[in-house]
C-alpha cells in the first residue's frame, strides 16, 4: 500500500474508532469537560477554578461605600499525567483493503484496543474519589444498614437507594441540575427489577423495557458502568477499639488505637465518630510521621495517629468511638462539576518519518476525546497504534456521594 493510500485509509481508521471510543468511554460524558483541546504534553497542568462561599449582611443606608470583599476563585490543578497506548497491532494488507472498501469494517483487535483504553479512561476518572488532596466524604447507606448487598436489592434497600443519594446531594447544597448516577452491573439489574425504574406505567415511558438503560429518575441520570471500582479499606475494622479526638474546624483528627496492632487507615477510607452524623474521608496528611504513600500505621498499643480527613471536623470529639466502613463498591451520584477531565493531543505529524511511520489526531465532537493514530510499515504487514494523553481530577468533593448497599 502506497504512502498516499495509506494517508487516505488513516482518517477512516480514526473516525470509526473514536465512534467506537464514544461508545464506551461513560465518563468523560458525565463530567465537566469544558476544556479546550490545546496542543500539550505529558505532565503540564490545568487550573480549574472553584467558587469561594459568599456571606450577607444586612442592607444599612449610608453614605459611606461598603468595604468589598476580595473573592478570590480557589483553584484545583488538572495535571496531564495519563499517557497510555494499545499494544501495536499488525494488519494485513487484506484488512486494510476491507477498511478502504467497508464503510463500516473495524477490525476485531482494533476494537479491542479501543475497549482497552476506554476502560482505562473510565477506570482513572472514577478513581478520583479518593486522592491525597480531597475524597468523595458523602455516603448513601450506613454500617447499621449492612454492607454486603447490592445497592437497590428490592428485598432491603429498594429505591432508597436514589432517594437517599439525592438526601445527601441536597444536604451537601448540590445543585439539582444536571446530576448524574454511575452504578455497577450488578446494582444496574437490581434497578432495572423495580418497578419505580422500569414498569412504563409508573414512568411514563417504555424506554426502560425496551433498551435495558435506566435514564433519569428522582432527578438523577443513571448510567451502568463495569469500571465503577471497589474500595477496599485499611485494616483498622478488624482492630477492636479506635477512639477519636479533635477539634471542630480541624481538618484532622487524632486517632488512638486501644486495641491491636500494626492497624492501617488509607486514603479513600470512610470514617465515623460517635455524636457526629457527618461522615468523613481519610486523606493524606504529610505532617504525619506515621502517613506513608497513602497509608496511616499504627505502631502499637496505645498509639495515637494523626489522620487528615474531609471536611473538617464538625464537632469536638473527645475520646469518642469510630467506625471505619468495610469495602464496597463506590457507586456514586454526583454533580457533573464533582469531577473535571481534559484530553490534550498530542504532536501530529502528517509527513513520513525516516522510519516510516505517519501519525494522525483527531477530536470527537460529542466527547471531546483525542484519539492519536501512529501507523508503521514492517514486513508485509502495517502496525497501528492508537494512543490518548488526559488528566482528571475530583475538584468539587462535596457535589458528590457514594451509595453503598444496605441490608435487612
Amino acid at each position: 500500500m502506497s504512502a498516499n493510500s495509506l494517508s487516505n485509509i488513516m482518517p477512516k481508521i480514526l473516525a470509526r474508532a473514536l465512534i467506537s471510543l464514544r461508545t464506551r468511554c461513560i465518563m468523560p460524558r458525565l463530567v465537566n469537560s469544558d476544556y479546550g483541546a490545546e496542543a500539550s504534553k505529558k505532565g503540564s497542568t490545568i487550573d480549574v477554578p472553584v467558587p469561594v462561599a459568599v456571606g450577607t449582611s444586612p442592607v444599612s443606608p449610608s453614605n459611606v461605600f461598603v468595604d468589598k470583599t476580595g473573592l478570590t476563585p480557589a483553584y484545583v490543578q488538572i495535571t496531564m499525567d495519563q499517557w497510555r497506548q494499545n499494544s501495536p497491532i499488525g494488519l494485513t494488507d487484506k484488512d486494510l483493503c476491507e477498511i478502504e472498501a467497508n464503510e463500516v469494517f473495524l477490525p476485531m483487535q482494533l476494537g479491542e484496543a479501543i475497549k482497552a483504553l476506554a476502560s482505562d479512561v473510565n477506570q482513572e476518572i472514577i478513581d478520583n474519589y479518593r486522592n491525597a488532596n480531597r475524597g468523595v466524604y458523602g455516603v448513601a447507606g450506613t454500617l447499621s444498614d449492612g454492607f454486603g448487598q447490592t445497592p437497590f436489592d428490592g428485598t432491603h434497600q429498594g429505591v432508597s437507594g436514589a432517594t437517599l443519594a439525592r438526601k445527601i446531594l441536597n444536604q451537601q447544597l448540590c445543585p439539582k441540575t444536571d446530576r448524574r448516577g454511575v452504578v455497577d452491573f450488578a446494582a444496574e439489574a437490581n434497578m432495572l427489577d423495580l418497578s419505580q425504574f422500569s414498569d412504563a406505567e409508573k414512568i411514563m415511558s417504555a424506554v426502560v423495557r425496551m433498551e435495558g438503560e435506566i435514564g433519569r429518575k428522582y432527578g438523577i441520570d443513571w448510567v451502568a458502568d463495569d469500571d465503577v471500582p471497589t474500595h477496599t479499606p485499611g485494616t483498622l475494622e478488624d482492630a477492636g477499639t479506635c477512639v477519636a479526638n479533635g477539634t471542630a474546624g480541624n481538618a484532622y483528627v487524632d486517632l488512638v488505637l486501644t486495641s491491636g496492632s500494626g492497624e492501617t487507615v488509607l486514603i479513600g477510607d470512610i470514617l465515623t465518630i460517635a455524636g457526629d452524623s457527618q461522615t468523613y474521608v481519610v486523606i493524606g496528611r504529610s505532617a504525619s510521621a506515621e502517613y506513608s504513600d497513602g497509608v496511616y500505621t499504627f505502631a502499637g498499643t496505645p498509639d495515637t495517629v494523626v489522620v487528615g480527613i474531609a471536611p473538617a471536623l464538625k464537632t469536638s470529639p473527645s475520646n469518642a468511638a469510630v467506625t471505619p466502613y468495610a469495602e464496597h463498591v463506590v457507586n456514586m451520584a454526583f454533580h457533573r462539576d464533582a469531577f473535571a477531565f481534559a484530553t490534550r493531543p498530542l504532536l501530529d505529524v502528517s509527513r513520513d518519518y525516516s522510519l516510516g511511520s505517519q501519525m494522525l489526531t483527531m477530536q470527537d465532537p460529542v466527547t471531546g476525546l483525542v484519539l492519536r493514530l501512529e501507523v508503521s510499515r514492517q514486513h508485509k504487514q502495517t502496525v497501528w497504534e492508537f494512543d490518548i494523553l488526559w488528566g482528571s481530577e475530583l475538584i468539587r468533593p462535596e457535589l458528590a456521594t457514594r451509595i453503598v448497599g444496605k441490608g435487612s
